[in-house]
């Protein structure tokens, strides 16, 4: 089982509320690797998407001359959390974590610092 898989049941299995995850490679759009999700949530749709979305605010950055990185997004929909986490160091350069929380089961805080963590032990 590679590092990707290890962290992804990782991830679905230590925060509460977890309804899907990816690791996504930004520089082309494509998820590395998913769990869960479903036929409303297609993860590598998904990933496509997200893709857009980081790749817009970091332009977005680079116009302003902000110098800062990003630590996480967050967009809040009706019923879910979706988390967009770049990756830090050489081997995450380009990959995100993407996480979907069911926004009535999870706490969001804690969400954060367990992607974060995991995110931390991933080698890619």
């Amino acid at each position: 089982m590679s590092n990707v898989e290890i962290s992804l049941k990782e991830i679905m299995t230590s925060i509460e509320g977890a309804l899907g995850t990816a690791l996504v490679d930004y520089t082309s759009g494509m998820a590395l690797g998913t769990l869960g999700g479903g036929k409303d949530l297609d993860l590598t749709v998904a990933a496509a998407g997200n893709t857009d979305v980081i790749r817009a605010k970091t332009r977005t950055m680079e116009h302003l001359g902000l110098t800062g990185e990003i630590e996480d997004m967050l967009i809040t929909l009706g019923s879910q959390y979706h988390i967009i986490q770049p990756l830090k160091g050489r081997s995450g350069n380009g990959l995100f974590l993407y996480l979907v929380l069911d926004r009535g089961k999870s706490n969001l805080a804690m969400a954060r610092h367990q992607l974060k963590r995991v995110g931390a032990d991933l080698h890619v």
